[in-house]
């Protein structure tokens, strides 16, 4: 088993957002120059992006959710399951429910909702 440090894991992480960012933007200018013409309205309704799929809540899901999820099989599941209640989503990763790889796969596909306190009398 392969252990990660804190700072390794904040090295991925870090790594996984610079890769997502959007690229450089281009300048007014240049956009203006080298943009095509923006197309008609009824051309543009007709491109529908693809239906988003829900998030899987990681706190909540059972473990049948969760094998729907790339690269989650039966262990995965189990040891998600196991390290619940999760603050994050990258939490998955800092408890060791995950490895950094599979996380990044599935990241933009799951939430983690925060957990309600049980109701009842508060203990004093």
């Amino acid at each position: 088993m392969q252990r990660f440090t804190i700072g390794a894991v904040a090295a991925v992480l870090v790594a996984a957002v610079a890769a997502a960012a959007p690229a450089a933007t281009v300048s007014a200018t240049t956009a203006a120059t080298t943009a095509a013409p923006a197309a008609p309205a009824a051309a543009r309704a007709k491109v529908a992006a693809p239906p988003a799929q829900p998030l899987v809540d990681i706190n909540r899901a059972s473990r049948a959710e969760l094998k729907k999820l790339p690269g989650i099989g039966d262990a995965e599941a189990d040891r998600i399951v196991a390290h619940r209640p999760y603050q994050t989503k990258a939490d998955l990763v800092l408890t060791k429910a995950l490895p950094a790889g599979v996380y990044l796969q599935i990241k933009g596909r799951i939430i983690a909702k925060p957990v309600a306190a049980p109701k009842g009398k508060p203990r004093v």
